[in-house]
């Protein structure tokens, strides 16, 4: 097969700040590494890339670096040769918008139709009017790892008063953008059946125009370490604190009952404290300040080998269109009790205690099994990590992307002559 050039288009791709950044990395090295050009066009804040994968920086204000009044008018004002895009952008942060996805897809369309020299286009998830363009130009493949119409939901579940659902209607007023570009994507890929179902139905798109394609995993990174001593009292999460999808508030509840019992107990968090926020009023008024480490900025080995110092690894989350945390634990052996809630049950398998989500009790009761019968749940892990290696490899990812690609490219061409 020939070898491609491939513009991979993303709105962020902060490093260390969610998924999105880490697939972005990830899927441009795999395809890199199967001697096709990945050029990554990306907004701030820019990604972490790998050998033979071409950044290319679409600057625009990236105004979320800072939340001071402030900073954000200095960083505007300084902005030279502002665009009406860069106007736009200012102002609806001011008035509290997240504007990015739209800005990126004009910025992308007009960098694209003066570098149309590519075979294909693939969008990681801003599902924004430039694509509509752009998919006139290029065959276009959209990635939809999961309908953000979830995290609006359990956001507004969350908190009934009046300002704080006004504040997030504002935030999420880009969804009527997706929700009117989606439907018109002639080519989507998405991680998970359960995400599939959700595009279908939240944003109304056709599933014939869809393909699942598991996200992919460092499999030679995430590994059982075991020159590295387990704590066999040690929990570990990962977590956006203050985003309610994560259902961090359960693990919390939970190790709460557990320290009475367990005055070992403790528990590591991948992910930032909010200062002053939600999760910590609640991490002091349940006393757990002294168990619980936050961590943040580590690269996959380090998180790799916060995962081989644990006994127990955690996933509460309310929904994972497809979650890295749980393939990341069960790619480490290390023991997964996670909810039974959206795509988590088809990746796990056999190989994890699902538990019902939103339920801090019957999380609490099943750490208390694993800790009792430990040996049982470490050789499932064990399988586990078969099970990893079997499905979520990037060699097998990278082949099922390139399968898509080939017949959508040909498609194109097809529909053009």
């Amino acid at each position: 097969m020939s070898k491609l050039k491939i513009a991979l288009l993303s709105y962020r791709s902060a490093p260390f700040g969610g998924g999105q950044g880490v697939y972005v990395h990830d899927i441009s090295k795999a395809l890199a590494m199967k001697g096709h050009q990945v050029d990554i066009i990306s907004g701030p804040p820019y990604p972490k890339i790998s050998e033979n994968v071409n950044l290319i920086e679409l600057p625009g204000l990236d105004l979320f670096q800072t939340f001071s009044f402030k900073e954000r008018v200095r960083i505007f004002w300084e902005k030279k040769s502002k665009t009406r895009f860069d106007y736009f952008e200012f102002c609806s942060v001011l008035f509290g918008g997240f504007p990015e996805m739209l800005t990126f897809g004009y910025r992308a369309k007009d960098y694209l139709i003066n570098n149309s020299d590519y075979d294909i286009v693939i969008d990681n998830q801003s599902i924004s009017y430039g694509m509509l363009e752009i998919q006139k130009l290029l065959p276009l493949i959209e990635i939809i790892h999961h309908p953000i119409t979830k995290d609006y939901e359990h956001d507004l579940q969350a908190n009934n008063k009046l300002l704080y659902r006004f504040s997030r209607y504002r935030w999420y007023s880009f969804l009527k953008m997706q929700k009117k570009v989606a439907p018109h994507i002639k080519n989507i890929i998405t991680p998970s059946l359960n995400s599939l179902k959700d595009i279908s139905r939240d944003f109304k798109c056709n599933s014939n125009s869809m393909n699942v394609i598991h996200n992919g995993l460092d499999v030679d990174i995430f590994i059982p370490y075991s020159n590295i001593k387990r704590d066999q009292l040690r929990l570990i999460t990962t977590a956006s604190a203050d985003v309610p999808l994560k259902g961090l508030d359960y693990t919390l509840e939970a190790l709460s009952f557990l320290k009475k019992e367990f005055c070992d107990i403790n528990l590591v968090v991948i992910g930032k404290l909010k200062h002053e926020g939600h999760t910590s009023r609640l991490i002091k008024r349940l006393g757990l300040e002294n168990i619980i480490q936050f961590k943040t900025n580590l690269t996959k080995k380090e998180i790799a080998e916060e995962y081989a110092c644990s006994s127990i690894a955690i996933v509460s989350s309310l929904y994972e269109g497809f979650g890295y945390p749980v393939i990341e634990a069960m790619s480490c052996s290390v023991p997964l009790i996670a909810a039974n809630t959206s795509s988590i049950p088809e990746l796990v398998g056999d190989y994890a205690t699902l538990i019902p989500s939103r339920d801090s009790t019957s999380l609490a009761k099943s750490i208390k099994l694993v800790i009792s019968d430990y040996e049982k749940y470490k050789n499932i892990a064990e399988k586990g990590r078969l099970h990893v290696l079997d499905n979520f490899s990037w060699t097998k990812i990278t082949e099922e992307y390139e399968s898509v690609i080939y017949k959508i490219i040909e498609d194109y061409k097809n529909a053009n002559l």
